[in-house]
């Protein structure tokens, strides 16, 4: 071989080995970090989990592009909760907000502070849920508690409360593209946290969505019409019937003086006051597009009602469900486009890390319900989609069971920071690189708002790909299992099955392996009982 020759295979080996050093590994610049997360976005609603009820294509490209997570899960399934153990890595109990009221301690070091102070620019847009200043943030235009789907208000970090007219959804990604294209410098790398509100509850499309979702029927899932005959009191006592106990006027959106003429009851206190502040917030023009599309729907409901049975009523109620939630989730698709795009067309996509979740999963009718809370399926499984070119390969799935608890160190991990030691979470860039070898077999879950609104009661789990077995307690002392692969739909509570014996024993055992593990326990139950009690907060 002569000289010029060698020259040739050793600069093709190094080819070769940057390649591979380019597929396996990081990039050696610290990755972008986009955390894109809507507010109770069910799996079911996105269609690279399930075709049948809408088609979301550009939150899809994420996962054409990345990892689809078919057993992402959450810690606690309730909205400003989740959120806090995202930001913290840990669990409910020991970072104090373990409902919508209780505190969250702001004494915690968030995962964003540590990125800060390691020189990423920060920035947050849209729903927090809970405090006006976030931590860590050298940017912020955050919702005022809920927010608003229309002309909403946000807190900002430099220019006091404003408001805003227009659509809540296209509001918070015209502020994060301007972030991105204005404020952003090229130097550092950067966390962007990207928030929606939608499509939480009361459901309110964009103007260009109406007319297309109410003209859609979708398919009934199954169990619409559970009686919940396999199961404890848990399910029975629940109070989120789409039936009976989602609200007229703010949810299906009969007007209140609609609902007089009718002679229909409110079912909660503030269902007629809610129409007035979200229907009602809009401008005359917003109205008039509003009216154009939704009067028709009303007089048509108006007419049939005296005549409809209550199977017919609740088959009207989760079509006029579905349009407004789907329909709110057709925004929120359209603004993902559109920050993937400014991604692709400014060469920021091959060292940016995307994520696409929820703060929990959502029932869509499944069991007859609405919203979530349970550590059942729909509720406890939350949708995750990530893409890292480079990192993770294209079109992959991941089945392992991983948690919103898990954020925090993962992004600390990607960025080259030791994560403090008392984060609970686990790295998930070895499952991005497809090592699933000693990863977590099973995921803690633990649930604190009852007495309360939709009345689900206190309770605490194991889950692993195969099963979950979950206690009820404080006003109740029941156990149920179920068996996940022979069970999808989670009907029948095999505890007292004597051929689930050995798995009660298993999971029993693990269970409170996993209470130690996590620092949870009996005496952390009462604590938060009797300080949830002296509240005296619910009045049906």
């Amino acid at each position: 071989m002569n000289f010029k020759t060698s020259i040739l295979f050793v600069k093709l080996a190094l080819l070769c080995c940057a390649a591979c050093q380019e597929k396996n590994d990081a990039p050696a610049e610290r990755p972008n970090i986009v955390f894109i997360m809507a507010d109770d976005h069910a799996y079911q609603a996105i269609s690279a989990y399930d075709e049948r009820l809408t088609h979301t294509p550009n939150i899809d490209r994420i996962a054409e592009d990345g990892m689809l997570f078919n057993n992402a899960c959450v810690t606690n399934s309730i909205c400003a909760p989740s959120r806090a153990v995202i930001l913290s890595g840990k669990h409910s109990h020991l970072n104090g907000k373990i409902d919508n009221i209780f505190p969250f301690d702001t004494t915690q070091i968030t995962f964003p502070q540590i990125l800060q102070d390691n020189g990423y620019q920060t920035a947050m847009f849209g729903k927090l849920h809970f405090g006006n200043n976030p931590k860590g943030f050298d940017q912020f235009k955050i919702l005022p508690g809920q927010g608003w789907y229309y002309n909403p208000e946000f807190i900002t970090k430099h220019d006091g409360r404003i408001k805003v007219e227009g659509y809540t959804s296209d509001i918070i990604t015209d502020m994060t593209l301007d972030w991105l294209a204005n404020e952003r410098t090229e130097d550092d790398p950067f966390l962007l946290m990207y928030l929606h509100k939608a499509p939480h509850r009361e459901w309110l499309p964009a103007k260009r969505h109406y007319e297309e979702f109410m003209k859609k029927s979708f398919p009934e899932p199954n169990t619409l019409f559970d009686d919940y005959k396999g199961r404890g009191r848990a399910a029975k006592e629940a109070e989120m019937n789409l039936l009976t106990h989602m609200n007229w006027a703010g949810d299906s959106k009969i007007p209140p003086e609609v609902m007089d003429a009718l002679g229909i009851a409110e079912t909660a206190k503030w269902d007629k006051g809610a129409y007035e502040r979200t229907v009602g917030r809009m401008t005359p023009e917003q109205k008039a597009d509003w009216d154009k599309i939704y009067n028709p729907m009303i007089e048509e409901f108006s007419k049939d009602y005296p005549n409809m049975t209550q199977e017919q009523l609740m088959k009207w109620r989760y079509q006029r469900y579905m349009q407004d939630y789907l329909g709110s989730i057709a925004a929120v698709d359209d603004g993902v486009g559109r920050v993937l795009d400014y991604l692709d067309q400014n060469n920021l996509s091959d060292n940016t890390i995307v994520v696409y979740t929820s703060d929990q999963g959502f029932y869509l009718g499944e069991h007859g319900w609405f919203d979530k809370r349970f550590i059942y399926n729909e509720s406890f499984k939350t949708p995750l989609l990530i893409r890292w070119p480079h990192v993770i390969d294209a079109g992959t799935t991941n089945s392992q069971m991983v948690q919103n608890l898990d954020f925090a160190q993962t992004f600390l991990d990607a960025a080259g920071i030791t994560a403090p030691s008392d984060m609970q979470g686990e790295s998930l860039l070895p499952l991005f690189r497809g090592e699933i070898e000693g990863f977590r077999d099973a995921v803690y879950y633990h649930y604190y708002e009852y007495p309360s609104v939709h009345m689900v009661k206190r309770h605490y789990g194991i889950v692993t790909e195969d099963y979950k077995l979950v206690h009820f307690y404080y006003d109740i002392d029941e156990w149920e299992l179920y068996d996940r692969k022979k069970d999808i739909y989670e009907m029948n509570n095999v505890y007292d099955d004597p051929e689930y014996a050995d798995v009660v024993a298993e999971l029993t055992e693990q269970l409170a392996e996993l209470r130690i593990k996590y620092k949870d326990s009996p005496e952390l139950d009462q604590e938060f009982i009797a300080k949830y009690e002296g509240l005296k907060r619910w009045d049906k």
